[in-house]
């Protein structure tokens, strides 16, 4: 989208082909499960197979998963582009170039922090707790400047308030005359010597199926980090380097939940991922709201019968909070049946004892708060009921697969990097092997980040954005030609 509005105001002629469909604030009705038949990729269900059973939501509409995302927003920390300097050879970023891009993301999808009013009780509770433990704490980022703490965020702004691409970037590529094609699963790269020069794919409509062949001088793949691989190897295609597919990043994530019988806590009335705690950042730790709607929330809990019962029906005094790991795990999209993306990923020891430590702070968080009870996404610790608890807890030795896991930043299948024997892009996002080939989404971030991405893949987009120009220029002699 960032791409197609850049190129979309420099006169180039543009076509965005979708595969979901275009949905407005109309279709937001804030019905969870009808939200992800609509919206998600198989209902939600797309999940990473290996030492655990990885749920990973990504949508399928216009807008792609900024649409159905929280709409938190960070920078690319400081401390990840050293590591792609110093670690991968990827000299060229630094915060001083990449300030320009990050600012003209912020600009269009309008970043301002969360407002106290609508934080709300989960907020409220962290920050209490974190203050008695000496934690850095802060609300959080997010491109929804009118926003009123619905708590809707993950099935379509019913307000428009969050800027997620499809009312933002696509709105704006089309006011400068791009046009946008939605149903229209792309099935394979054009080739002419040597450079890709169009797609094909299958457009759906009323009366069935119809092929689409499109001509272009330039193709920017966008099929996020599990389709654009998939795409690719499906046709035999970019993968000299043997990269294509691997280096699979995704900061798994777990929750807690806790119980202030005493304070109103309103969850449901409130933005669900407002607030972070901040401290362990460098140490490779997030911890951001993760309040769900009642009916999901439900679904979190590790409890059964009368206890479950009680609580859901107290839920009014239920918090919700979330840690993701940066991880040091790797994993890998392959071409699985019927050519869909199967995706293995295998939490590492370190990462496990991230995810360990991770939901000891969190829990001792909410007992420094006031909280009578926490209930982890562990096995086994279904119920803590002092900070005594949370340290056997700590101390236990316990299976990555007895953690309440989820992920929601896919990255790296097509890493970008300077060598084209261990990278797919290079760093003006071009494909090695092909040339008039752009991969423009997440699976050309290099490596884990440790904070949201969306905000990094946007300007990174829009840096591409400016290498993919002058090849169109060179290729037609200026804009106004092409």
């Amino acid at each position: 989208a960032p791409v197609a509005r850049e190129l979309a105001e420099k006169g180039l002629a543009v076509l965005m082909l979708e595969e979901g469909d275009h949905f407005t604030r109309m279709d937001f009705n804030g019905r969870a499960l009808e939200a992800q038949r609509k919206m998600y990729r198989n209902s939600g269900a797309t999940v990473a197979l290996g030492n655990h059973f990885i749920p990973i939501p990504v949508g399928k509409t216009v807008g792609g998963s900024t649409t159905i995302n929280s709409g938190t927003c960070f920078r690319l920390p400081e401390s990840t582009m050293a590591h792609w300097r110093n670690e991968m050879g990827l000299h060229e970023f630094t915060a001083e170039m990449m300030d320009e891009y990050f600012e003209k993301v912020e600009k269009t999808i309008q970043v301002e922090e969360a407002k106290w009013e609508y934080i709300g009780g989960p907020g409220r509770v962290i920050a209490r707790g974190s203050d008695a433990l000496g934690y850095s704490h802060k609300p959080l980022k997010r491109n929804a400047p009118e926003c009123d703490g619905q708590g809707l965020c993950c099935f379509g702004c019913p307000t428009d308030a969050k800027r997620s691409t499809n009312v933002s970037y696509v709105p704006e590529a089309l006011k400068s005359a791009a046009q946008l094609m939605t149903g229209v699963r792309v099935t394979r790269v054009l080739i002419e010597g040597g450079k890709a020069v169009g797609v094909e794919g299958v457009i759906k409509s009323e009366s069935g199926k119809r092929k689409l062949t499109v001509r272009a001088k330039v193709v920017v793949l966008s099929c996020g980090t599990f389709y654009t691989p998939t795409l690719l190897m499906k046709q035999g295609i970019c993968n000299s380097s043997g990269q294509l597919g691997k280096n699979l990043a995704i900061h798994p994530a777990t929750q807690a939940m806790a119980w202030f019988p005493d304070e109103d806590i309103h969850s449901w009335d409130t933005i669900p991922q407002g607030y972070s705690v901040d401290h362990f950042k460098e140490e490779g730790l997030m911890f951001e709201g993760g309040t769900t709607p009642f009916d999901m929330s439900g679904a979190a809990l590790t409890l059964y019968g009368k206890k479950f019962t009680q609580l859901m029906e107290d839920y009014n005094h239920i918090a919700m909070f979330g840690v993701m790991v940066k991880d040091t795990s790797r994993g890998q999209v392959r071409v699985g049946p019927g050519g869909m993306p199967l995706m293995f990923y295998w939490v590492n020891k370190k990462d496990r004892m991230q995810l360990q430590r991770g939901m000891e702070i969190l829990s001792r968080i909410y007992f420094a708060a006031g909280a009578k009870e926490v209930y982890p996404g562990l096995s086994g610790w279904e119920v803590l009921r002092s900070t005594r608890d949370v340290e056997r807890m700590a101390r236990a030795k316990v299976r990555v697969n007895q953690f309440d896991l989820s992920a929601y930043h896919p990255l790296g299948t097509c890493i970008m990097g300077n060598d084209p024997k261990k990278s797919v892009v290079g760093t003006t996002h071009e494909t090695h092997d092909l040339k008039n080939l752009f991969i423009c989404d997440g699976s050309a971030v290099p490596s884990s980040l440790g904070v949201n991405p969306q905000v990094t893949i946007m300007a990174l987009a829009t840096r591409a954005s400016e290498f993919i120009a002058r090849r169109v220029e060179s290729l037609y002699g200026s804009a106004e030609a092409a």
